[in-house]
Protein backbone atom coordinates (compact mmCIF):
# COMPACT_ATOMS: atom_id res chain seq x y z
CA UNK A 1 0.00 0.00 0.00
CA UNK A 2 3.05 2.71 0.90
CA UNK A 3 4.71 1.77 -2.37
CA UNK A 4 1.41 2.74 -4.41
CA UNK A 5 1.12 6.17 -2.53
CA UNK A 6 4.65 6.54 -3.17
CA UNK A 7 4.29 5.77 -7.14
CA UNK A 8 0.97 7.94 -7.00
CA UNK A 9 3.03 10.50 -5.51
CA UNK A 10 6.09 10.24 -8.61
CA UNK A 11 3.53 10.47 -11.15
CA UNK A 12 1.67 13.44 -9.37
CA UNK A 13 5.13 14.88 -9.24
CA UNK A 14 5.85 14.19 -12.56
CA UNK A 15 2.95 15.39 -14.34
CA UNK A 16 3.58 18.95 -12.39
CA UNK A 17 7.07 19.01 -13.82
CA UNK A 18 5.95 18.49 -17.34
CA UNK A 19 3.27 21.25 -16.91
CA UNK A 20 5.68 23.83 -16.00
CA UNK A 21 7.97 22.99 -18.48
CA UNK A 22 7.62 24.10 -21.90
CA UNK A 23 9.41 22.96 -24.89
CA UNK A 24 11.45 25.90 -26.21
CA UNK A 25 10.04 25.33 -29.85
CA UNK A 26 6.38 25.52 -29.05
CA UNK A 27 6.71 29.32 -27.03
CA UNK A 28 5.97 31.92 -28.89
CA UNK A 29 9.11 34.30 -29.90
CA UNK A 30 8.36 37.27 -27.52
CA UNK A 31 8.34 34.64 -24.48
CA UNK A 32 11.55 32.67 -24.71
CA UNK A 33 13.80 34.24 -22.18
CA UNK A 34 17.32 34.79 -23.55
CA UNK A 35 19.67 32.81 -21.35
CA UNK A 36 23.34 34.30 -21.92
CA UNK A 37 23.86 37.31 -23.93
CA UNK A 38 27.36 39.11 -24.40
CA UNK A 39 28.70 41.84 -21.84
CA UNK A 40 28.54 44.99 -22.99
CA UNK A 41 31.28 47.08 -22.31
CA UNK A 42 31.01 49.74 -20.12
CA UNK A 43 31.24 53.70 -21.58
CA UNK A 44 34.10 55.95 -21.64
CA UNK A 45 32.36 57.98 -19.59
CA UNK A 46 32.50 55.05 -16.58
CA UNK A 47 36.04 54.77 -17.19
CA UNK A 48 36.49 58.02 -16.43
CA UNK A 49 34.39 58.78 -13.53
CA UNK A 50 36.21 55.07 -12.26
CA UNK A 51 39.75 56.58 -12.78
CA UNK A 52 38.68 60.08 -11.12
CA UNK A 53 37.47 58.11 -8.32
CA UNK A 54 40.60 56.02 -7.42
CA UNK A 55 42.78 58.81 -8.14
CA UNK A 56 40.88 61.15 -5.61
CA UNK A 57 40.83 58.46 -2.92
CA UNK A 58 44.79 58.17 -3.25
CA UNK A 59 45.77 62.33 -2.99
CA UNK A 60 43.26 62.13 0.03
CA UNK A 61 45.03 59.27 2.32
CA UNK A 62 48.43 60.86 0.79
CA UNK A 63 46.73 64.15 2.00
CA UNK A 64 45.45 62.66 5.57
CA UNK A 65 49.34 61.04 5.84
CA UNK A 66 51.69 63.99 5.34
CA UNK A 67 49.44 66.40 7.11
CA UNK A 68 47.89 63.88 9.97
CA UNK A 69 47.96 66.81 12.22
CA UNK A 70 46.25 69.30 10.33
CA UNK A 71 43.19 66.51 9.60
CA UNK A 72 43.27 65.78 12.94
CA UNK A 73 42.69 69.15 14.15
CA UNK A 74 39.73 69.40 12.10
CA UNK A 75 37.87 66.53 12.88
CA UNK A 76 38.28 67.21 16.40
CA UNK A 77 37.37 71.00 16.22
CA UNK A 78 33.86 69.52 14.19
CA UNK A 79 33.62 66.93 17.34
CA UNK A 80 34.28 70.23 19.47
CA UNK A 81 31.60 71.74 18.42
CA UNK A 82 28.85 69.26 18.35
CA UNK A 83 29.59 69.59 22.45
CA UNK A 84 31.94 66.33 23.03
CA UNK A 85 33.71 67.59 25.79
CA UNK A 86 36.95 65.26 25.14
CA UNK A 87 37.52 67.27 21.86
CA UNK A 88 36.92 70.29 23.52
CA UNK A 89 39.59 69.62 25.43
CA UNK A 90 41.81 68.36 22.92
CA UNK A 91 41.15 71.33 20.60
CA UNK A 92 42.48 73.54 23.54
CA UNK A 93 45.15 71.62 24.02
CA UNK A 94 46.01 72.22 20.55
CA UNK A 95 45.53 75.80 20.76
CA UNK A 96 47.89 76.28 23.63
CA UNK A 97 50.39 73.82 21.96
CA UNK A 98 50.25 74.96 18.27
CA UNK A 99 49.95 71.78 17.02
CA UNK A 100 47.79 71.20 13.50
CA UNK A 101 47.08 74.96 14.29
CA UNK A 102 48.66 78.36 15.19
CA UNK A 103 49.13 78.68 18.45
CA UNK A 104 46.32 81.05 20.57
CA UNK A 105 46.15 80.90 23.80
CA UNK A 106 43.00 82.85 24.50
CA UNK A 107 41.06 80.48 21.92
CA UNK A 108 42.55 77.54 23.99
CA UNK A 109 41.21 78.87 27.59
CA UNK A 110 37.94 79.57 25.93
CA UNK A 111 37.80 75.76 24.75
CA UNK A 112 38.80 75.02 28.13
CA UNK A 113 35.89 76.82 29.64
CA UNK A 114 33.36 74.87 27.49
CA UNK A 115 34.73 71.30 28.35
CA UNK A 116 35.20 72.72 32.47
CA UNK A 117 31.42 73.40 31.88
CA UNK A 118 30.75 70.06 31.36
CA UNK A 119 32.86 68.62 34.38
CA UNK A 120 35.78 67.65 32.09
CA UNK A 121 38.50 67.54 35.43
CA UNK A 122 41.92 68.32 33.26
CA UNK A 123 40.02 70.85 31.36
CA UNK A 124 38.88 72.70 34.91
CA UNK A 125 42.83 71.66 35.48
CA UNK A 126 44.11 73.67 32.63
CA UNK A 127 41.95 76.61 32.73
CA UNK A 128 42.61 77.20 35.96
CA UNK A 129 46.60 77.03 35.15
CA UNK A 130 45.67 79.23 32.10
CA UNK A 131 44.41 81.76 34.71
CA UNK A 132 47.10 81.71 37.23
CA UNK A 133 49.99 81.71 34.46
CA UNK A 134 48.09 85.37 33.35
CA UNK A 135 46.25 84.27 30.09
CA UNK A 136 43.27 86.15 29.49
CA UNK A 137 39.93 83.83 31.15
CA UNK A 138 36.36 84.43 31.82
CA UNK A 139 36.65 83.60 35.18
CA UNK A 140 35.58 84.85 38.34
CA UNK A 141 37.66 85.49 41.75
CA UNK A 142 37.53 82.36 43.59
CA UNK A 143 36.55 80.07 40.58
CA UNK A 144 39.88 78.92 39.92
CA UNK A 145 40.29 77.41 43.27
CA UNK A 146 36.97 75.58 42.71
CA UNK A 147 38.61 74.38 39.23
CA UNK A 148 41.64 72.92 40.59
CA UNK A 149 39.59 71.30 44.10
CA UNK A 150 37.09 69.70 41.45
CA UNK A 151 40.47 67.96 39.05
CA UNK A 152 42.15 67.12 42.16
CA UNK A 153 38.36 65.21 43.33
CA UNK A 154 38.18 63.54 39.96
CA UNK A 155 41.93 62.27 39.65
CA UNK A 156 44.28 64.58 38.47
CA UNK A 157 47.24 64.47 39.87
CA UNK A 158 48.79 67.46 39.63
CA UNK A 159 45.86 69.10 40.56
CA UNK A 160 46.58 67.74 44.12
CA UNK A 161 49.85 69.24 44.09
CA UNK A 162 48.99 72.80 43.06
CA UNK A 163 46.23 72.39 45.78
CA UNK A 164 49.10 71.42 48.39
CA UNK A 165 51.37 73.99 46.67
CA UNK A 166 49.97 77.31 45.61
CA UNK A 167 46.29 76.97 47.20
CA UNK A 168 47.33 76.73 50.74
CA UNK A 169 49.25 79.91 50.32
CA UNK A 170 46.30 81.85 49.00
CA UNK A 171 47.50 81.73 45.53
CA UNK A 172 44.09 80.38 43.87
CA UNK A 173 42.42 83.83 43.95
Amino acid sequence: MARNETRQRFIDAESVRDRLCYDAESLPLKAKARLAHKARKDPLYVKVLEIAAVVFVAVGALYCWFYFDNVHFHITHAYAHLGYDVAQHQVGQRYLQGKGVEPHPEKAMEWFRKAADQGHPHAAYNLAIGHLKGYKTDLKPGESHQLITHAAANGVREAHEVLNSVCTKGGCQ
